[in-house]
C-alpha cells in the first residue's frame, strides 16, 4: 500500500508513477501533476507524482541538477497538499533519507546506487515505501539481494523497477524475462518505460533518448505483466532541462494510457479465465 487511496500489487489496478525528470519550477510540477491526475481519474488508474530535487548523476557537471533539498521538498509538499496524491523522489546519500521521508511517500534509489548498503538501510529505516531501480549492470535475480537488504533493515513495502541493461556504449536494452524473474522475489514490479529508451551520455554532455519507442516497450511490459508503470512526462520535452529526449509529451499521455489499460484488462481477463 502506498497510501490509503493508492495501492500497488496484490491484484490492485495498474499504478502510474509519472512526472518530469527534475523539478524545473513549481509551476511546471503543478501543471504536470494536475493534468496527469485528471487523466488517471478518467481511466481509473492510481497515480503517484514523481520528480527529482537533485539529479546528482548528470552526464556533465555543468548541466542543470534541480532546486536541491529544501526548495525541492517544499515544492513536492505543495503538490501533495494541493492534489492529495502520493509523491516520489530520489535520494542519493544516506543523510537525505530522514528529511525526505518527512514529505514524500516513496523514496527512490537510483539505479547506479542500488547496491549501496548504507543508503538502502537509511531508506528502509524511515518506514516509507522504497522503490529501487535495477542497476544497468545487474542481472534481474541480483535484485533479490537488494530487497533482502531492505527487508533486513525493517522495510516491508518494497518496489523493484526495471529500467534496461547496458548494451555496449550509450545504449540500453530491455530483457523482458527480467519482469517475471524479479517478480519471483514476491515484491511488486515497476517498468520504467522512459529511462529504458535513454541513451546514457549519448549526446556528449547530456544523455540522448528515443522516445518514439516508449509506447512499444510499455505495451510489451504490460502484456508480460507488471504492477506499475513509470514514465517521465513533460509539456515540452524538447525544452526540458533533463532527460528531454526520452520523456513522453504530456499531450500524448492519455491516448497511450488508454491503449495500455486495454492491454492490462485483456491480460487480467486471460489470467482470470486460466485460473477458473
Amino acid at each position: 500500500m502506498i497510501s490509503e487511496s493508492v495501492q500497488v500489487g496484490g491484484g490492485s489496478p495498474l499504478l502510474l508513477i509519472a512526472g518530469p525528470c527534475v523539478i524545473e519550477s513549481l509551476d511546471l510540477i503543478l501543471e504536470v501533476s494536475s493534468k496527469v491526475l485528471e487523466i488517471c481519474q478518467k481511466l481509473g488508474i492510481g497515480y503517484v507524482f514523481k520528480a527529482s530535487f537533485d539529479k546528482a548523476n548528470r552526464s556533465s557537471g555543468s548541466t542543470f541538477r534541480g532546486p536541491q533539498l529544501d526548495k525541492g521538498l517544499e515544492a513536492l509538499a505543495m503538490v501533495k497538499s494541493k492534489f492529495g496524491i502520493p509523491v516520489l523522489t530520489d535520494i542519493h546519500e544516506s543523510w537525505q533519507a530522514e528529511a525526505v521521508a518527512e514529505v514524500v511517500d516513496i523514496l527512490q534509489i537510483p539505479a547506479f546506487l542500488c547496491r549501496q548498503t548504507d543508503l538502502l538501510f537509511a531508506a528502509a529505516k524511515t518506514g516509507r515505501v522504497v522503490n529501487v531501480k535495477k542497476g544497468q549492470f545487474l542481472a534481474p535475480w541480483d535484485m533479490e539481494n537488494v530487497a533482502k537488504k531492505l527487508a533486513t533493515a525493517g522495510c516491508d513495502r518494497i518496489l523493484l523497477t526495471e529500467r534496461g541493461s547496458s548494451f555496449g556504449y550509450n545504449t540500453l536494452v530491455v530483457d523482458f524475462r527480467s519482469l517475471p524473474q524479479m517478480a519471483a522475489t514476491g515484491w511488486p514490479i515497476v517498468f520504467d518505460a522512459t529511462h529504458s529508451v535513454q541513451q546514457p551520455g549519448g549526446m556528449g554532455t547530456t544523455s540522448g533518448g528515443q522516445r518514439e519507442y516508449v509506447p512499444t516497450l510499455a505495451r510489451a511490459a504490460v502484456a508480460v505483466g507488471i504492477d506499475a508503470l513509470f514514465m517521465e512526462v513533460h509539456p515540452e520535452p524538447n525544452k526540458a532541462l533533463s532527460d528531454g529526449p526520452n520523456m513522453v509529451p504530456l499531450s500524448e499521455l492519455q491516448s497511450l494510457l488508454q491503449e495500455l489499460m486495454a492491454l492490462h484488462h485483456c491480460r487480467k481477463s486471460i489470467e482470470s479465465t486460466e485460473g477458473s
